[in-house]
């Protein structure tokens, strides 16, 4: 390998927004994240299902389909 090209590679921690702290390896420091394995829907099984924008009731309005 040739010399002084490579990062620094150390110890770094890294928070979630959930209040989880994780120390790994890393070339970056301090990292925070979003979502960890901890919060993510996928991992804990809590899907919720978001309605971004009111694209269900546009989808009604625009086709006159009522609540059922």
């Amino acid at each position: 390998m040739k010399q002084g090209i490579h990062p620094n590679y150390q110890q770094t921690t890294i928070k979630c927004a959930c209040g989880e702290v994780l120390e790994t390896g890393s070339t970056r420091q301090n990292i925070t994240v979003e979502t960890c394995s901890k919060c993510h829907p996928f991992y804990t099984g809590k899907q919720k299902l978001v309605d971004t924008g009111g694209r269900v009731e546009k989808f009604r309005k625009k086709f006159n389909l009522e609540n059922k």
